[in-house]
């Protein structure tokens, strides 16, 4: 056998040592530069979509068909830049539009447009000398004021109309979605769950469906049964509520010989499940395919205790480790158990849907509730309240998205989640005139306010600069001249409506944005942005080269010319 000599051997380890903590370094304007070079690269493909007469992008994926989206959050994810430090000028904005879509569900290309603006003024100031620290703060004093006159102008909702309208803004002016929404909204109630699912048809379908939503998912993947994602699905399964951790598989095996000779699922819900009962539940789960799955209570403390209650009552179960319970798990009956139509579980929570408990039940817990909202004074308890009643009376409302192909599916599904989000956004904190015309109205309170120094004075001029974007960029989108229609927004009352190509009263015609939406985007976009420009150096990782064996060809080389002389010979 061929062996390299022990020098060269451990040469090359060291080599391949050194490669693999090997960084570069670059500093100021330089890095900057290639980083707001990544920014525009981003917020290019992401503007795009903005307004009604955005465009569409398409995402080439790993698998499957490409995706065509015209969800901000959904392109902005899509984008990877084979530049380092360009890629990370990207990804500080990706964050942007993340952090933006998790708080408030929409905004995301508001956010990009934004960021973008920021950074961009931020940086060419800079490069003039100005001291980025006070530059930032001035940026903050400025997002601070706007939030404020966000809040003067914003308008509450509460008629349907005004939910259909602003659910279809945010679906991109679907008015099948907005209607959709609205409808879903009131017969589930403001605080109702509201799941998507695809359809079957070529039509949208509204369907309610008794049941109870929580924010837990299963304690162990291995009891995923289902093909189409990490979830898990049950048909008319069972349910063992428990308020105290179960760790002895002895306390349970008298549920899962009763689920078992029903034949049956069960799941079990309780404080915990660990040790000897789940390592037993999983390896027969994985070695007989036994139908069962386990999940942690929602909640702490009383408030954990009263929703197995309501659980308990929606299903037609009893509670075990209940201070007014004397059953022991042990002696379980099936008459102790809950009953469900339909369970699913995913990683993050779990749907009842169907539950089998009796009405006279459930209509006086749900009513014990509403004497407790009314009584409550604290605002944590009364929310937590509203939520309880909402899973206990209103249902769940299921949009079925249809459409002729999965692409046009998927496609529908990302609107009308956005358009789910923000009229929830919108029921929660109100509403401002659409189309970048709030964020207009805000600039005069910005040139009247005073800073401590040029600097920050700078910051706030760069916020103001920033607030024109949006309506410059839909009207960009519109394909008309966009200075002229930000010039004319901000000098009357009226706003921009680029879907007809006219100017009217934003609120009157339905043309609205979430506040909380609109405050959001700013105050995630100035936050990373700010932050960007003070900025000086940038360490990336060298990309690994796949390190040469040295004498490696002749080697080889020689190996086969000894083998032909021995030959020879």
């Amino acid at each position: 056998m061929y062996r390299l000599p022990t020098v060269l051997r451990s040469t090359a380890l060291r080599q391949l040592q050194t490669r693999s903590y090997a960084k570069d370094v670059r500093f100021g304007a330089e890095v900057r530069a290639l980083m707001l070079q990544g920014v525009d690269i981003l917020a290019d493909a992401v503007a795009v979509t903005m307004g009604p007469k955005g465009r569409n992008v398409i995402l080439e994926q790993s698998w499957g068909s490409p995706k065509i989206t015209k969800d901000g959050v959904t392109v902005a994810k899509g984008v990877e830049l084979k530049d380092k430090f360009q890629n990370i000028g990207a990804k500080l904005v990706q964050d942007v539009a993340n952090n933006t879509n998790e708080e408030a569900g929409d905004g995301t290309t508001t956010a990009t447009v934004l960021a973008r603006a920021i950074a961009k003024e931020g940086f060419e100031k800079i490069s003039k000398g100005a001291n980025p620290v006070e530059i930032r703060r001035g940026v903050m004093l400025a997002v601070d004021k706007v939030k404020n006159e966000l809040r003067t102008l914003s308008k509450p909702v509460t008629t349907p109309e005004e939910i259909a309208q602003v659910a279809t803004i945010s679906a991109n002016g679907d008015q099948a979605i907005g209607t959709l929404i609205s409808d879903a909204m009131k017969k589930v109630g403001k605080e109702g769950v509201i799941t998507v699912k695809d359809g079957k048809t070529l039509h949208d379908e509204l369907e309610v469906i008794e049941g109870m939503k929580f924010d837990r998912g299963y304690i162990s993947p291995y009891f995923i049964n289902s093909s189409k994602g990490a979830k898990v699905e049950f048909q008319d399964a069972l349910l063992l509520f428990s308020e105290k951790k179960i760790s002895s598989v002895q306390s349970i095996i008298p549920a899962l010989e009763l689920a078992n000779s029903q034949r049956k699922p069960l799941v079990i819900i309780a404080e915990d499940v660990d040790g000897e009962a789940l390592s037993t539940l999983v390896v027969n789960r994985l070695k007989i395919g036994l139908q069962v799955a386990a999940v942690k209570a929602p909640g702490f403390g009383d408030n954990r205790k009263a929703t197995l209650q309501d659980m308990a009552i929606l299903t037609g179960g009893i509670v075990f480790g209940d201070d007014a319970n004397l059953v022991k798990l042990e002696s379980v009956q099936a008459c102790d158990l809950g009953e469900v139509g339909e369970v699913v579980i995913t990683k993050d929570d779990t749907l009842i849907l169907k539950g089998k408990g009796k009405k006279a039940d459930i209509d006086h817990r749900a009513d014990v509730i509403r004497d407790q909202i009314a009584n409550t004074t604290s605002e944590y308890e009364k929310e937590k309240l509203q939520e309880r009643l909402a899973r206990l009376a209103s249902g769940v409302a299921v949009l079925r998205v249809g459409g002729s192909s999965e692409v046009e599916v998927n496609e529908k599904k990302d609107r009308v989640h956005d358009a789910l989000n923000a009229t929830r956004a919108a029921v929660e904190e109100g509403i401002v005139p659409g189309g970048g015309t709030a964020l207009l109205r805000c600039i005069p309170a910005l040139r009247s306010m005073k800073a401590s120094n040029t600097d920050q004075e700078t910051g706030i001029k760069i916020v103001a600069d920033a607030l024109r974007m949006p309506c410059l960029q839909i009207a960009q989108n519109a394909g008309v001249d966009a200075s002229l229609v930000v010039a004319k927004v901000s000098e009357s009352n009226l706003g921009y409506d680029a879907l007809n190509n006219e100017y009217v009263d934003m609120i009157e015609k339905g043309i609205i944005d979430p506040t909380k939406v609109v405050r959001t985007a700013l105050t995630d976009a100035a936050g990373v942005a700010s932050l960007l420009t003070t900025a000086e150096a940038v360490v990336t990782e060298l990309p690994k080269e796949e390190p040469q064996m040295p004498m490696g060809g002749g080697g080889m080389g020689g190996m086969g010319g000894m083998g032909m002389g021995g030959m020879g010979m």
